[in-house]
């Protein structure tokens, strides 16, 4: 039997996976679902998001994004969803479409703009750079912007549309993954690992806050997000994110839209329930999770200066998550170095698009992109 430290939506896909593969799993979380997974605006966007330094991440993200279709399709079914009746789904969508209803993943893109004559001029440096990696990206102006996204303001002076990128809602992935283990009989143990059992220079199970107190197990598999390196010897680190939804009777936009605001970055999902994702802040406050006023102000002034009509509509949540951030910014996806100990960790922003390429590198599926996130390599200390 095998482990999953974590009920986000890394672990709980890597237990999903590993069920349907014949193996015995166990996932141990005091509250699934509630981390990470539960604040992030789930952009499945590599495309939009690359950025100079983060090419081996990029080739990642392109590739998970590729096995969303399969990944929901499979994981509607076997969470026993009616995906039509998730999102206004009907008879005349076809089957694909409506697998994606259930955890409401959109494929209408990303349309990244600019306020200011410096932002645009980044924007500009960055479709060069897109370029030169082959990415499809289209320049626009804002007047093109506007005809696509009628609600932007009058001074967004351009864009990019990455007509590839998606989105999903997170709290739905979340919700269906924990219902197809259910479905599968995979057992959840609510509780807090306080430290790995040890043996003869192994990892052998799990220590529990509450009886059993332990869990004993062929192989513990660490996806606990910012929490891990408390549990092992990793390098990831806490960073704090601050997100709202508000709620809105008519659709304010049709796609996700990212923008940049006197260098500031904001972004703006819509729902197919009606809310907006507004995010996210981004702060070194180690385990802080306190949801502030000045983190909601900054998130407000620089989405009502490219979407000025967010400032009308209803607040629906606050939440504030961590994000599990690692000194390059990609995971740690492998064997730890310490036998019985698999790490899936330090995903930073990228936790919901890489959840399906996570288990499957852990399934050996992915050999050559395995070795980009190998907790061996060069900027990884040994772990365990």
């Amino acid at each position: 039997m095998e482990v999953i430290v974590g009920g986000g939506i890394v672990g709980l896909t890597i237990a999903w996976r590993l069920s349907r593969a014949g193996r015995a799993v166990t996932v141990v979380d005091p509250a699934p679902g509630t981390g990470a997974s539960h604040a992030a605006a789930g952009m499945l966007a590599p495309v939009s998001e690359v950025t100079y330094t983060e090419e081996p991440l990029l080739r990642l993200g392109v590739a998970s994004l590729g096995r969303w279709p399969s990944f929901v399709a499979e994981l509607t079914a076997d969470a026993g969803l009616d995906a039509a009746s998730h999102a206004g789904g009907g008879p005349g969508v076809p089957a694909a479409g409506r697998a994606g209803l259930g955890v409401d993943l959109r494929h209408d893109g990303t349309l990244d703009v600019a306020f200011g004559a410096d932002d645009l001029a980044a924007l500009d440096e960055l479709a060069e750079f897109m370029a030169k990696l082959g990415l499809a990206v289209e320049r626009l102006t804002g007047r093109e912007c506007r005809r696509l996204e009628p609600m932007l303001a009058p001074s967004v002076r351009g864009g990019l549309l990455a007509a590839e990128d998606a989105w999903v809602d997170p709290r739905r992935v979340t919700a269906a993954l924990l219902a197809a283990l259910e479905r599968r009989g995979v057992p959840l143990v609510r509780a807090r690992v306080t430290g790995l059992l040890r043996e003869g220079g192994a990892v052998r199970g799990v220590l529990l806050d509450r009886a059993p107190d332990e869990l004993r197990a062929d192989g513990v598999v660490l996806a606990a997000g910012a929490w891990s390196a408390e549990l092992a010897d990793v390098p990831v680190r806490p960073v704090k994110g601050q997100i709202m939804r508000l709620r809105s009777p008519e659709p304010l936009l049709s796609r996700c839209v990212r923008g940049t605001v006197h260098g500031a970055y904001v972004y703006l999902v819509p729902r197919g329930d009606g809310e907006l994702v507004v995010g996210a802040t981004q702060e070194e406050l180690g385990f802080d999770t306190r949801v502030t006023a000045g983190g909601l102000y900054e998130l407000l002034r620089d989405a009502r200066e490219l979407v000025p009509g967010v400032t009308e509509l209803e607040v629906a949540d606050v939440v504030a998550g961590l994000r599990p951030g690692t000194p390059d910014n990609i995971p740690y996806i492998g064997p730890s170095g310490t036998p019985g100990l698999t790490l899936a960790t330090g995903h930073h922003r990228g936790g919901v698009l890489l959840a399906p390429l996570t288990a499957a590198i852990l399934l050996g599926e992915e050999p050559e992109l395995a070795a980009l996130c190998s907790p061996s390599r060069t900027t990884a200390r040994p772990a365990g």
